[in-house]
């Protein structure tokens, strides 16, 4: 099985949108307390510092598990596979282990793309492919359009935003999803439930936040620059959360906030 589907690499350091120096101490801080899974992106232009930090680290390539994502700009069939080899280039790797469409095709139709990833998968590029921001139709159509398994779809999935439709896809297609925008860009601090909650575990509302993902039964990322938030959001597999505190932080999703909104990435799809 890769590596990046065991349990140990169910927590990935996000890079964006850190780059230059700063995103090298957080790399280096990041795999100093155990990270071995990383995600990067085009669109975030910080692959080739992602991929310098991780060489320095001299972590064996094979205990990494690297993801990318193709930017849209890049889904035309003349750019696609060319901005892959890039990726590569900038990542100082032969290969990645997951490759993901960053976005649906702002056009709606999402085959193409769908169908210049799975080359991408044949030519060896990737040891997976998936996608991101997909609803939950695209889902299902991604599922009938490809051939190879689709291994995850990254989407926002922080407590205080119902995405039970789109858990409810997961199992259907059988498309997992992992989680991004895991504390909601820190809103979720405003909400003393967390903390309070995490008072009798002896952890903090952030620590709660990721556990209760990893409870729902998403792999999820997490970014910071500080090495003790970084320690903290990676230590979150001493504990487990009660069903009861599970269902307090269930009903949180009436609050229902969204961080990546139009207004945020014009392009983002029409999430109902």
């Amino acid at each position: 099985m890769n590596i990046c589907f065991q349990k140990t690499y169910q927590r990935a350091f996000g890079t964006f949108p850190l780059n230059g120096e700063v995103l090298g101490h957080a790399i280096e801080a990041a795999i100093a307390v155990g990270y071995r899974a990383f995600d990067t992106a085009q669109w975030y232009g910080n692959e080739a510092v992602t991929g310098a930090a991780l060489k320095a680290s001299g972590v064996a390539r094979e205990d990494l598990c690297i993801t990318t994502k193709v930017n849209p700009d890049n889904f035309a069939e003349e750019r696609f596979l060319p901005s892959v080899e890039q990726s590569l280039k900038a990542l100082q790797v032969d290969q990645v282990d997951t490759l993901l469409l960053h976005w649906p095709e702002p056009t709606g139709n999402i085959a193409p793309s769908l169908r210049l990833l799975q080359k991408a998968l044949e030519m060896g590029f990737t040891r997976n492919i998936g996608v991101s921001n997909y609803t939950v139709q695209m889902m299902r159509d991604a599922r009938a359009i490809l051939d190879a398994p689709i291994v995850t779809n990254q989407v926002e999935f922080q407590p205080l935003l119902n995405q039970d439709k789109l858990l409810a896809a997961a199992n259907e297609t059988g498309i997992p999803l992992s989680s991004y925008c895991s504390v909601a860009r820190g809103e979720v601090f405003k909400y003393p439930i967390f903390g309070t909650i995490g008072a009798g575990y002896g952890k903090t509302a952030a620590q709660v936040v990721l556990r209760w993902i990893l409870q729902k039964g998403l792999p999820l990322n997490t970014m910071s620059t500080k090495p003790d938030n970084i320690r903290a959001n990676f230590d979150i597999m001493d504990f487990t959360l009660s069903s009861i505190d599970m269902a307090r932080i269930d009903a949180m999703s009436a609050i229902g906030y969204r961080v990546v909104t139009r207004d945020l990435v014009p392009i983002a799809p029409d999430w109902d």
